[in-house]
C-alpha cells in the first residue's frame, strides 16, 4: 500500500511481501524484485511462472544476478562490456527507481536492455534509472530476462502442453503485469506505462505493445536502434538451429539439455554464433521466432495492427549503426569492392548491385568498400525498416516522431562514426556509469552534456506527456507523409524533413526473403 508523509521511503508492503529499499542519491531503489519464479529445473524452457512471495523483509539493496550470458575479462573494444558476473538462471527479478513510494501516481518508464539476444542486464550501472526518476519525477523499471539459449531456444511443440518458444517474451509479459499490480505502491501509475528499449530491447518492445496480453498495459514505447530488418524464422527454419545446438551442446533432446548446467549450454551458444556468421550480415545465433503462439507476426508488424495503433510511438536509429560491429574488424576493412558488390546483390539483385553501390559511394565521399557495406547494413537493419514503420504509421494516422543520432565519437580516429549504442548515455544522461565504455574517448565535454541534456528531457517529455518537445529543443513535429520531420541529435540539434530520404528511396518498397515472418513494412 502507498506510504503517507513521514514513513520509511525503502520499504513497500507488496501482495508478495515486505521489501526494504535504500536511498541512492535522493531517489528510493529497490534491486532484485522477483516478478516471477526462478526458471530452473523443470522450469527451463517453460513460460514464465508467478513467484510464491517471501515472509519476512526481503532484502532489495543489492542487484541480483544477471540472465547467463558470454563473458571476457576486460570487455569489448566498443562498449567495454555489456554484462558482467555473478551469472545465474534465477534471475528474472527487476530494479525499481521512485522519487517516492508515495501515492503520486507518476508516469512509469519501463526499460527492456538489448544485447543482440544474448546478453545485458537491467541492472547495469548505464541502465540505470536514477537519472529519469530524478530528473523527471518518473518511476522507472529494468528487467532481467532470459537470453541466449536459455530465453530464445525454440523447443518445438507439443512438450507437455508447452506449444510456443520466445520464453524472453513470456519473462517480460509477466514483468509487465507485475507492473500493472504493484507499481502503484511505488508511486507510479499503472495507468501511464511507457515501455522503452534498444536493439534487441526496442524489438521486444515492438513485440509487446502489440502482443494481445498487453492490451491496456502499454500507453507509449520508445524503440532505439530497432534492427526491423531481421528476417525472425518460422518454427521449421529455426528447429534447424535447435538441432545444431544440440549437437554442440551433446544432448540428443530437451530432457537431456535440462539436464545440462547453464555453463555449459552457455558454451554451445558460443559454438552456435560461428556456425550461423555470414559474411557482411550481423551476427544471430539466436532469435525470436514466429510461433504463431507467443508471437503471431514479426514485431515490427504488430505496431500497425489493432492492439498498438493507438499507443505512442518514438522511434529512432544512429547514422552508422552498423560500425558497433564491423568498423574495428580487420577482415572487414580489408573488403574489396568485388565482396561488397556481391553482398549488396543479395538485396538488390546482381543487376542492381553496381549501381546501388555507385550511390552509397556518392552518399559518402571518400568512401572505400567496408564503408560502403556498413552503410547498406545500417540501412538494411535499422533505418530503413524503422522508416517504414514510421511511414505506415503515419498514413494510418497512428501517432509516431523519428529521431537520428548524428554525433560521431572521435575514438578509434572516428571509426566508429555515430554507432549503434552511441545514444544511450545520452538518453540516461549519466556519463559517469559509462566510464568503462571505449567508445565515448574523446568527445568534448560542453558538446556531450549539452546534447544529453536535449535528448534526456526530450524522452522524459514523451513519457510524461506522448509529445517530445520540451523548451530546450527546436520544434520537434509529428512524423507524416508530407514533411516526414525527423529530429537530427548532433552538435546541432536540428528537426529535418526527409533526413532518411536517400536511403528510403534507394531501397524503394519492402523486400523481402521470401519466408512468411519477414517484416511486412
Amino acid at each position: 500500500m502507498p506510504h503517507s508523509p513521514g514513513q520509511d521511503q525503502t520499504v513497500v508492503d507488496l501482495p508478495a511481501g515486505r521489501l526494504r529499499g535504500a536511498n541512492e542519491g535522493g531517489v528510493a531503489v529497490f534491486r532484485a524484485v522477483p516478478y516471477a519464479a526462478p526458471p530452473v529445473g523443470d522450469l527451463r524452457w517453460r513460460p514464465a511462472q508467478p513467484h510464491a512471495g517471501w515472509s519476512g523483509t526481503r532484502d532489495a539493496t543489492a542487484d541480483g544476478p544477471s540472465a547467463p550470458q558470454m563473458y571476457r575479462e576486460g570487455g569489448d573494444p566498443v562498449l567495454g562490456g555489456h554484462g558482467s558476473p555473478p551469472f545465474d538462471e534465477d534471475c528474472l527479478t527487476l530494479n525499481v527507481w521512485t522519487p517516492a513510494a508515495d501515492g503520486a501516481r507518476r508516469p512509469v518508464l519501463v526499460w527492456i536492455h538489448g544485447g543482440g539476444f544474448v546478453s545485458g542486464s537491467g541492472s547495469l550501472p548505464g541502465y540505470s534509472g536514477e537519472t529519469f526518476a530524478r530528473d523527471g519525477d518518473l518511476v522507472v523499471v529494468s528487467i532481467n530476462y532470459r537470453i541466449g539459449p536459455l530465453g530464445y531456444l525454440y523447443t518445438g511443440e507439443g512438450d507437455e502442453g508447452d506449444e510456443g518458444g520466445n520464453h524472453w517474451l513470456t519473462d517480460q509479459l509477466t514483468a509487465l503485469c507485475w507492473v500493472k499490480e504493484n507499481i502503484a505502491s511505488f508511486g507510479g501509475d499503472p495507468d501511464r506505462v511507457t515501455v522503452a528499449g534498444q536493439s534487441g530491447g526496442a524489438v521486444s518492445t515492438a513485440a509487446l505493445a502489440g502482443h494481445p496480453q498487453a492490451r491496456g498495459l502499454i500507453r507509449r514505447v520508445i524503440l532505439q536502434s530497432p534492427p526491423f530488418g531481421l528476417d525472425l524464422p518460422d518454427p521449421d527454419a529455426y528447429l534447424e538451429r535447435t538441432a545444431a545446438f544440440l549437437d554442440l551442446a551433446g544432448a540428443k533432446d530437451l530432457a537431456e539439455l535440462r539436464a545440462l548446467p547453464w555453463q555449459e549450454l552457455i558454451g554451445a551458444g558460443a559454438g552456435l554464433f560461428a556456425q550461423t556468421m555470414r559474411w557482411g550480415y550481423w551476427p544471430t545465433p539466436f532469435l525470436p521466432v514466429i510461433d504463431g503462439v507467443t508471437l503471431r507476426s514479426h514485431p515490427a508488424q504488430a505496431l500497425l495492427d489493432g492492439a498498438a495503433a493507438g499507443i505512442d510511438v518514438m522511434i529512432g536509429w544512429t547514422r552508422e549503426e552498423a560500425n558497433f560491429g564491423f568498423a574495428l574488424d580487420e577482415g572487414y576493412a580489408a573488403a574489396t569492392r568485388e565482396q561488397v558488390t556481391d553482398r549488396i546483390a543479395d538485396t538488390f539483385g546482381s543487376a542492381a548491385a553496381a549501381g546501388v553501390y555507385a550511390a552509397y559511394e556518392r552518399a559518402r565521399p571518400g568512401a572505400g568498400p567496408a564503408d560502403v557495406l556498413m552503410d547498406l547494413i545500417t540501412d538494411e537493419l535499422f533505418r530503413v525498416p524503422a522508416v517504414r514503420l514510421a511511414e505506415a504509421r503515419a498514413e494510418s494516422g497512428s501517432p509516431v516522431w523519428a529521431y537520428q543520432f548524428d554525433l560521431p565519437t572521435p575514438a578509434y580516429e572516428g571509426r566508429l562514426g555515430a554507432a549503434h549504442c552511441l545514444e544511450l548515455p545520452f538518453v540516461f544522461d549519466n556519463f559517469d556509469q559509462w566510464a568503462h565504455a571505449p567508445f565515448l574517448a574523446g568527445l568534448r565535454p560542453a558538446v556531450r552534456d549539452g546534447l544529453a541534456y536535449a535528448m534526456h528531457r526530450a524522452w522524459i517529455a514523451f513519457v510524461r506527456t506522448g509529445d517530445p518537445n520540451h523548451p530546450d529543443l527546436p520544434q520537434w513535429r509529428r512524423y507524416d507523409a508530407q514533411s516526414r520531420t525527423t529530429m537530427r541529435f548532433d552538435s546541432v540539434v536540428t528537426a529535418l524533413d526527409d533526413l532518411a530520404g536517400a536511403s528510403r528511396l534507394l531501397h524503394g518498397p519492402a523486400r523481402t526473403s521470401g519466408h512468411a515472418s519477414a517484416p511486412l513494412i
